[in-house]
Formats: C-alpha cells, structure tokens, sequence
C-alpha cells in the first residue's frame, strides 16, 4: 500500500489527465486510471467525426499509458447519466430562452460524482483530474479552489459547482504548471506526441459546433414550431422575422440575417413570445445580475456589500463588484457596466485568486 494514498485518475486519453496520472505515479501514489464515456456521438446525428474525449483512440491512449507503467485502467460507462441530465438540461435551456453552460453542469454534477462513487468502490483515497485550477483547505476549515498560476489555461471557473466532499478529496497537480511545462513532461515521459496532439473545446456531444443543428434533431418539428418569429427593438417595434428564439444567444450579432443600416445585438430572448430583442452595444451593458442555483466555496456565507470580482463567462476577465444576498440568490452590483449578461450561463465570484462560489445567472437586468 502505498503511502501517499490510492488515487483514482480521470484519464481523457489527452495530455493533460496522462501527465497527471504519470505525475501522481512517480510521485509514489497508488493510481488507478479511468476513463469515462460519457456519449454515442451517432446520437448527435452531427457531420464531424468523433473527436476529444470519447472516442476509441482517446481509450486506447488513456490505457496504453497506464499498461507501460504498470497501473490499472478501467473504461466507464456514463451515457445514461450524461445523456438524461446533462443533454436533456442542454436542450431544456435553450427551450426556455437562456444559455447553458453544460462543461460545468457534466464537471460538477456527472463526472466528480461518478468518480467519487467509484473511488469508493476501489477504495481510493483521492479522485485527480487534467483540470489547471488549485485546492487547498483554508483557515476556516473550507476546502477553497483557486486559479491556476497559467492564466491562459485557468479552468477554476468551470469547477465552481463542486461540494466541499468532492474538493476535500481532489488533487488537481496542474495548478502549479504552465502548459508549456506540461508539454515538456510529456516529452520527458517518452510520449512526445502527447504534446502535439490537438485539444478539443467544443461541447463534446455537438462535435460539428453546430448547436442549432443539434437542437432541431433532438426536438421533433422544432423548427416549424419557433419558425417566423418576430426581431424587436427595445420599444417593442417590429424589425423583421427570426428562424426561431432557440437559435439565438445574447450578445449575438453575426449571422442575424437582418439589415438594419447599423450592428445590432441580440438583447433579450423571450420563448413566451417567440421574440428576440434587438438594440446597439450599449444596450447590452447591465450593472446589476441576480445569480441562482449558488454553490458557496471559500465562505458558507458572506457579508451583504462583500467586494469581489465577477467573471460572466470562460474568458472573462472579470469585474469588481458588491455581494448581496438575498433570499437564496446572489444580487451582484458592478461598479462599472458589465456587458452580454446571459441568463443560463455560469457567474463565478472571485477574492482575489480565490472562488468564493458561484452559481447559475437568473437576470441580465433587475426587475
């Protein structure tokens, strides 16, 4: 048994997942690797084959390196779970006008579960995982997640849905790394081409990118039923017909297929009424959000007017702000406007490179 603990690897098949599971192996931790399949990409009915994480070469990979250094390796079958919960919200969503973040709902919900669940059955002490982010317990006694030191590779933002008993048992040994780094541990492992293999970003089970295509196959006459809707402004005017609201995001200002003599955006989204707003840049500044569905990290609760910063999206930068809570939801009050709020999507609270928590964005504006 080894000393530092039994640890179960989430191993993609991708760079990041085998040169932690080589790390932890190294590092005298009893590892254990497993990879999740999480979905059937012929159930997309997509033109793009299959790509990132799901697929056999990414299997293969995951195995092979754990067979050349002697730790075993299982595959895990998650398609029921992922498919009834995390596609179904996806669809849902969009259904209602918002949008979803889906990496975080499978991330925080699915697959930190499903590996906990069999870390358990294996008897390991510890679940890792490729994620840039870091752990550590605070004085509080709170287990806290911060950004990573790579800030073009953070990826604390995604992790905001995960409970105190999923972080007290995480090893995240990216944290500490820059990606070049990671690249040249591939090489010094023996698996060069491990750091010129292309990574995937798109959603996993939309491997063509086209999540319009994917909601008009997954919802029978969808098409016919949101066709021939109606483009507003603010005032309510009527500026032209839609495909239909599904198809539309906020803060959208390609592919809109009206002219107006001037850029327009995407504003608002309303399913009730088959309309999409229309308006100019500034329309989509907002100083205040209220945020939902709230996972509290670093402090069970905080202070009424806490000063944070607040990022809106993946790449934001994020923007200072005031935390109000309010009868189970966050009320965030920027100090300067933020812009493209969208309703569905994640909102992360950070004290400076630490997550205070999250949750999911209720309203763009207050009303």
């Amino acid at each position: 048994m080894s000393k530092k603990g039994k640890v179960l690897v989430a191993m993609s098949g991708g760079i990041d997942s085998t040169v932690v599971a080589l790390m932890l192996h190294h590092e005298g931790y009893e590892v254990v690797g497993i990879t999740m399949k999480t979905w059937d990409y012929a159930q997309s009915g997509g033109s793009k084959k299959e790509t990132g994480c799901c697929n056999v070469d990414s299997f293969n990979d995951a195995r092979m390196a754990a067979v050349q250094h002697g730790f075993p390796h299982f595959i895990l079958d998650i398609r029921e779970e992922f498919g009834d919960f995390v596609v179904n919200d996806f669809v849902e969503e969009y259904l209602a006008g918002r949008t979803p973040n889906p990496c975080v709902l499978c991330n925080t919900h699915i697959k930190w579960r499903a590996l906990l669940k069999r870390a358990d059955a294996l008897g390991c002490e510890f679940i890792a995982t490729g994620h840039y982010a870091k752990i550590r317990q605070y004085e509080n006694g709170r287990y806290v997640i911060s950004k990573a030191v790579d800030p073009t590779k953070d990826q604390s933002y995604v992790l905001w849905g995960l409970q105190q008993d999923l972080l007290s048992r995480t090893i995240l040994p990216l944290g500490g790394y820059h990606k070049t780094e990671i690249r040249q541990m591939a090489v010094d492992y023996g698996y060069p081409e491990l750091a010129k293999k292309s990574e995937s970003y798109e959603i996993c089970f939309v491997p063509d990118n086209d999540y319009r295509g994917f909601l008009k196959r997954r919802v029978d006459g969808l098409e016919e039923r949101v066709n021939g809707g109606y483009f507003i402004d603010k005032e309510g005017n009527i500026l032209g017909k839609h495909k239909g609201y599904p198809f539309y995001t906020i803060g959208q200002r390609k592919g809109l297929d009206i002219a107006l003599g001037k850029p327009a955006f995407v504003t608002e989204i309303n399913p009730a009424t088959n309309t999409v707003t229309l308006g100019d840049e500034d329309d989509l500044d907002k100083n205040e959000m209220l945020v939902g569905k709230l996972n509290m990290i670093k402090y069970e609760a905080v202070t009424p007017g806490m000063e944070a910063v607040t990022k809106i999206r993946y790449k934001d930068s994020g923007t200072l702000c005031n935390l109000y809570p309010e009868n189970g939801h966050m009320r965030v009050s920027f100090y300067q406007n933020a812009k493209g709020i969208a309703p569905g999507q994640s909102a992360v609270f950070y004290e400076g490179d630490d997550v205070i928590g999250g949750g999911i964005i209720q309203l763009g504006k207050m009303v």
